[in-house]
């Protein structure tokens, strides 16, 4: 299954807020639609959910316009939306049979998760009684109780443990396996880098930049070389400006171009004894910092 969006365009009164927005995502594969607040994400989300229509493009599954009555989407939204004083089961078998699952399916389906999720001991609790995490479960619960086809997660570690960030990390690895399509919407960019296969950043209602972020990242400049020494000091001392502290502490050696990649490895290796050495790869945060920064901006008006 390959859902797309095509040359999507929305406006709210005087203000456009999707200008040809178009990407498309694989089943069995993860997407992470990406960008800073107000970029129209959320509106390409709500136009893929079918909240609200286009002003002009399409929403496709395999090259045909959604029909949405056989095509599930499972949506965990940003901003919760679940009754605090309800009974657990009793909302979650109400949300799933508003998907189209008829009540006993929708009771087994909700036991079901509740238990893969640890959760059954709370079946028959009030949501304002779980803790902040809990209650995030519970949400998801309602995104995946009917066996969506499409499951789109904005900001779904918000609020979660350590524990519970693992145990949510398993549940999307299993729906991905299933080769359901999982759209990610999030802010968290290491969460986004560890799952995504394919990626979209939006900026002012436009794409900035999307596809393959293995091949995203292969296109960037590879002239810098990350090293691990037991001397770090004498490196610096050799290569001045050319040398920068990392993250975690290694050296960021900048070549003048790519090219002297080599020579400057041979180099290294005659200053003093290396632990490690290997070509530097952006992470996913520096290349949305890159195409999504003010300063980015200015330069393209």
């Amino acid at each position: 299954m390959v859902l797309e969006l095509r040359n999507i365009e929305k406006s709210f009164g005087e203000k456009r807020v999707l200008s040809g927005v178009s990407f498309s995502a694989e089943g069995g594969r993860a997407f992470g639609l990406l960008g800073r607040n107000g970029a129209g994400k959320t509106t390409s989300i709500r136009i893929l959910m079918g909240v609200f229509p286009a002003d002009g493009g399409e929403v496709l599954i395999d090259g045909a316009p959604v029909d949405r009555e056989k095509i599930r989407f499972g949506y965990l939204p940003e901003e919760r939306g679940l009754y605090p004083k309800k009974e657990i089961l009793d909302q979650l078998v109400y949300f799933a049979e508003l998907k189209g699952m008829d009540r006993p399916s929708a009771v087994r389906a909700v036991d079901r998760w509740l238990e893969r999720l640890g959760m059954s001991e709370y079946r028959t609790k009030r949501l304002d009684t779980l803790s902040k995490g809990n209650q995030q479960k519970i949400q998801l619960i309602t995104a995946l109780a009917h066996d969506p086809d499409i499951i789109v997660l904005d900001e779904p570690f918000s609020g979660l443990d350590p524990v519970n960030a693992m145990l949510l990390k398993d549940v999307v690895r299993e729906e991905i396996a299933r080769g359901k399509i999982v759209l990610f919407s999030s802010h968290q960019m290491s969460y986004v880098e560890e799952f995504c296969d394919s990626i979209a950043i939006l900026g002012e209602g436009k794409i900035l930049l999307s596809g393959d972020l293995r091949e995203i990242k292969r296109a960037r400049a590879r002239n810098k070389l990350v090293v691990s020494a037991g001397q770090p000091e004498r490196i610096r001392a050799a290569l001045g400006a050319a040398c920068s502290e990392g993250e975690r502490g290694e050296l960021i050696v900048t070549l003048a171009a790519p090219g002297e990649r080599q020579e400057m490895m041979r180099r290294l290796t005659e200053i003093c004894e290396l632990d490690a050495i290997r070509v530097y790869e952006p992470s996913l945060n520096d290349i949305f910092v890159e195409y999504t920064s003010d300063a980015r901006g200015e330069e393209e008006a």
